[in-house]
Protein backbone atom coordinates (compact mmCIF):
# COMPACT_ATOMS: atom_id res chain seq x y z
CA UNK A 1 0.00 0.00 0.00
CA UNK A 2 1.36 3.57 -1.08
CA UNK A 3 2.04 6.20 2.10
CA UNK A 4 0.31 9.56 0.87
CA UNK A 5 2.57 12.23 2.32
CA UNK A 6 1.90 15.84 2.82
CA UNK A 7 4.29 18.83 3.82
CA UNK A 8 3.07 20.79 6.77
CA UNK A 9 3.95 23.54 8.96
CA UNK A 10 3.30 23.95 12.48
CA UNK A 11 3.94 27.09 14.66
CA UNK A 12 4.00 26.44 18.58
CA UNK A 13 2.92 29.80 19.50
CA UNK A 14 3.87 31.26 22.83
CA UNK A 15 3.02 34.20 24.99
CA UNK A 16 3.82 35.17 28.62
CA UNK A 17 5.24 31.61 29.64
CA UNK A 18 1.95 29.65 27.56
CA UNK A 19 1.08 27.88 24.51
CA UNK A 20 -1.86 28.11 22.31
CA UNK A 21 -3.44 25.31 21.40
CA UNK A 22 -6.76 24.08 20.35
CA UNK A 23 -8.86 21.62 19.86
CA UNK A 24 -8.65 20.61 16.36
CA UNK A 25 -12.37 19.95 15.17
CA UNK A 26 -11.55 16.79 12.49
CA UNK A 27 -8.39 15.29 14.00
CA UNK A 28 -10.09 15.57 17.61
CA UNK A 29 -7.12 16.09 19.39
CA UNK A 30 -5.20 19.02 20.97
CA UNK A 31 -2.91 20.93 18.68
CA UNK A 32 -1.16 24.16 17.76
CA UNK A 33 -1.52 26.76 14.73
CA UNK A 34 -1.03 25.17 11.52
CA UNK A 35 -1.97 23.39 8.31
CA UNK A 36 -0.54 22.52 4.64
CA UNK A 37 1.89 24.07 2.80
CA UNK A 38 0.85 25.28 -0.16
CA UNK A 39 2.81 24.49 -3.32
CA UNK A 40 3.88 27.89 -3.92
CA UNK A 41 4.91 28.35 -0.36
CA UNK A 42 7.84 28.03 1.73
CA UNK A 43 7.49 26.03 5.00
CA UNK A 44 8.04 29.31 7.32
CA UNK A 45 6.25 31.25 5.12
CA UNK A 46 3.15 28.41 5.42
CA UNK A 47 3.80 28.34 9.61
CA UNK A 48 3.13 32.26 9.48
CA UNK A 49 0.13 32.24 7.29
CA UNK A 50 -1.38 29.38 8.98
CA UNK A 51 -0.97 31.16 12.01
CA UNK A 52 -2.55 34.58 11.13
CA UNK A 53 -5.63 32.72 9.42
CA UNK A 54 -5.86 31.08 12.81
CA UNK A 55 -5.08 33.54 15.34
CA UNK A 56 -5.61 36.04 13.67
CA UNK A 57 -2.45 37.92 14.29
CA UNK A 58 1.46 37.44 13.50
CA UNK A 59 4.04 36.14 15.00
CA UNK A 60 8.00 36.52 15.17
CA UNK A 61 9.40 33.16 14.18
CA UNK A 62 12.20 31.75 16.61
CA UNK A 63 13.83 30.12 13.82
CA UNK A 64 17.49 30.34 13.10
CA UNK A 65 18.69 30.76 9.55
CA UNK A 66 22.09 29.87 7.82
CA UNK A 67 24.05 32.49 5.95
CA UNK A 68 24.71 30.64 2.71
CA UNK A 69 24.45 32.08 -0.25
CA UNK A 70 25.40 32.10 -3.81
CA UNK A 71 23.97 33.46 -7.03
CA UNK A 72 21.41 30.22 -6.96
CA UNK A 73 21.32 29.41 -3.74
CA UNK A 74 19.72 31.24 -0.25
CA UNK A 75 19.00 30.29 3.31
CA UNK A 76 15.46 30.18 4.75
CA UNK A 77 14.42 29.88 8.34
CA UNK A 78 15.05 26.86 9.71
CA UNK A 79 11.88 24.74 12.13
CA UNK A 80 13.02 23.80 15.39
CA UNK A 81 11.71 20.02 14.84
CA UNK A 82 11.39 18.13 11.71
CA UNK A 83 8.85 15.33 12.25
CA UNK A 84 6.82 12.42 10.22
CA UNK A 85 3.50 11.86 11.81
CA UNK A 86 0.93 9.18 11.07
CA UNK A 87 -2.50 10.69 10.25
CA UNK A 88 -4.38 8.05 9.49
CA UNK A 89 -3.25 4.35 10.44
CA UNK A 90 -5.64 1.27 9.01
CA UNK A 91 -6.62 -1.81 11.50
CA UNK A 92 -4.16 -3.83 9.72
CA UNK A 93 -1.12 -1.14 10.49
CA UNK A 94 -0.47 0.24 7.55
CA UNK A 95 0.10 3.87 7.32
CA UNK A 96 -2.23 5.64 4.44
CA UNK A 97 -1.57 9.22 5.26
CA UNK A 98 1.39 11.07 6.42
CA UNK A 99 2.72 14.44 7.37
CA UNK A 100 5.82 15.63 7.26
CA UNK A 101 5.95 19.21 9.33
CA UNK A 102 7.99 21.43 9.72
CA UNK A 103 7.57 22.56 13.46
CA UNK A 104 8.22 26.09 13.88
CA UNK A 105 8.27 28.41 17.64
CA UNK A 106 6.32 31.42 17.18
CA UNK A 107 6.45 34.62 19.79
CA UNK A 108 3.07 36.23 19.53
CA UNK A 109 2.37 39.98 20.17
CA UNK A 110 -0.98 39.58 22.36
CA UNK A 111 -3.30 36.31 24.06
CA UNK A 112 -5.73 38.01 22.29
CA UNK A 113 -7.13 35.26 19.61
CA UNK A 114 -9.13 36.25 16.74
CA UNK A 115 -9.37 33.90 14.03
CA UNK A 116 -10.18 34.58 10.59
CA UNK A 117 -13.35 33.45 8.52
CA UNK A 118 -14.04 30.14 8.60
CA UNK A 119 -11.63 29.29 11.33
CA UNK A 120 -12.20 27.66 14.40
CA UNK A 121 -13.36 30.52 17.18
CA UNK A 122 -11.27 31.64 19.72
CA UNK A 123 -13.19 29.82 22.73
CA UNK A 124 -11.62 26.25 21.03
CA UNK A 125 -8.33 27.71 22.02
CA UNK A 126 -6.68 27.22 25.33
CA UNK A 127 -3.18 29.34 26.81
CA UNK A 128 -1.10 26.47 28.51
CA UNK A 129 1.71 26.75 30.73
CA UNK A 130 4.61 23.98 30.59
CA UNK A 131 2.65 22.92 34.47
CA UNK A 132 -1.01 22.57 32.66
CA UNK A 133 0.72 21.02 29.58
CA UNK A 134 2.57 18.55 32.14
CA UNK A 135 -1.38 18.03 34.02
CA UNK A 136 -3.23 17.02 30.75
CA UNK A 137 -0.75 14.57 29.60
CA UNK A 138 -3.79 12.00 29.95
CA UNK A 139 -5.86 13.99 26.75
CA UNK A 140 -2.91 16.09 25.22
CA UNK A 141 -0.91 13.84 22.57
CA UNK A 142 3.13 13.43 24.53
CA UNK A 143 4.51 15.03 21.49
CA UNK A 144 2.58 18.07 21.93
CA UNK A 145 3.29 18.51 25.72
CA UNK A 146 7.28 17.80 24.80
CA UNK A 147 7.42 20.29 22.40
CA UNK A 148 4.73 22.90 23.90
CA UNK A 149 6.89 22.77 26.61
CA UNK A 150 10.39 23.66 24.74
CA UNK A 151 8.54 26.35 22.98
CA UNK A 152 7.72 28.31 26.06
CA UNK A 153 11.13 27.28 27.13
CA UNK A 154 13.12 28.60 24.09
CA UNK A 155 10.82 31.83 24.01
CA UNK A 156 11.05 32.57 27.33
CA UNK A 157 15.27 31.99 27.30
CA UNK A 158 15.27 34.44 24.30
Amino acid sequence: METTRHFVATVYVVSDGAVALHEHDKLDMWLPAGGHVDRDELPHEAALRETREELGFDVDLVAPEEDIESETVRSIPQPQHFLLEDINVHESGDVGHQHIDFIFYGVAPTRDIDPGPGEQPAEDWTWFTPEQLAGRSDELPADVVEVGQRAIEAVSGR
